[in-house]
């Protein structure tokens, strides 16, 4: 099979489009024919220098397709579904083998392109509000990097909960169109203060929860507390050194806490709330955007645009 593979850690050059052996079967596990690639912040971050399986490393964290084989002991899939799987690398390949544990099916109707942008956007969503951020209708929270994956499922789940919903974007465009998502108050964080901003917003008192998954804002995300708040920091998309200053948080009896969805991928709690999610998507009360669109071959080419920041949504690869 084909893949988009790399040899050392670095920048998107370090990919190189060949040939690997097919993944082996698995007695519990099934075997994706991939159809369509969401590239997950993750993905990027491992890319420019996580740990690596082998050499040559197939990144990737998430894709959806059909099933080609399923193992001996599985009976709870067959070939031919259609499925969206979350693997801890691999998906930026032809095909890719995954624990039945880890495959939703994909309901009929739903597009592939659209069921492999769903698990890890909406479930960390999901975690940073509700399991760990104890969002309540009527408060407010911040979407740090509001036009991202998670952003776009943050802003949607927190109004659908009944939360009042600011949000940063670089640009006035992508404001606007977050409008559409369920966000209230827009911050463009490339000419205004956001702290700044989210005090007038809320009165001077500060937003109840953040969710950060940009990292670089994270100490703009303290900042912007109201008392007894909560600041969720999860992924660190702008590659930050996460030195910070938390002295305000012992006056203002607030909280920082890290999320990390793939810790508890395997519960049977993600496991039904993520396909909850994906109903949702299917019956239209989610939305999924999908910005571009780049052949696997041209898998540098998508992580240069996805770190140019230009994207509203989430980038695929289609092998």
């Amino acid at each position: 099979m084909k893949a988009a593979v790399y040899y050392e850690t670095g920048g998107p050059d370090v990919f190189r489009y060949e040939d690997v052996p097919d993944p082996i079967g698995h007695p519990r596990a099934v075997i994706v024919r991939i159809e369509a690639i969401s590239i997950e912040g993750g993905d990027v971050l491992h890319r420019a220098g996580g740990e690596m399986a082998g050499r040559p490393h197939i990144v990737g964290y998430q894709c959806a397709g059909t099933i080609d084989e399923v193992g001996s002991e599985v009976t709870e899939r067959r070939v031919g579904d259609r499925v969206v799987v979350t693997v801890p690398h691999g998906s930026h390949a032809e095909r890719v083998m995954v624990g039945a544990r880890g495959a939703w099916l994909v309901p009929d109707g739903m597009d592939i392109r659209v069921a492999a942008c769903i698990p890890i956007p909406f479930g960390t969503a999901d975690d940073c509000l509700f399991e760990f951020g104890h969002l309540q209708a009527g408060e407010t929270v911040l979407v740090q990097g509001g036009g991202g994956g998670v952003g776009l499922a943050t802003i949607q789940l927190a109004k659908r909960a009944g939360a009042t919903v600011l949000a940063t974007a670089s640009s006035d465009e992508k404001l606007a169109r977050l409008g559409e998502f369920g966000m209230d108050t827009g911050i463009n964080y490339r000419d205004t203060d956001p702290v700044a901003a989210v005090r007038t917003a809320t009165g001077g008192c500060g937003v109840d929860l953040v969710v950060d998954p940009v990292g670089t804002t994270l100490q703009q995300s303290l900042a912007s507390l109201a008392y007894r708040g909560r600041c969720i920091t999860v992924g660190n998309m702008g590659r930050a050194d996460r030195r910070l200053d938390i002295g305000g948080l012992l006056q203002g009896n607030q909280s920082l806490t890290g999320v990390f969805l793939g810790a508890e991928m395997n519960t049977t709690r993600v496991y039904s709330m993520i396909a909850r999610h994906i109903d949702d998507v299917a019956a239209g009360r989610l939305r999924v955007v999908i910005d571009r669109e780049f052949p696997l071959a041209d898998a540098a080419a998508a992580h240069v645009y996805i770190e140019s920041r230009q994207a509203f949504g989430r980038v695929l690869l289609i092998p």
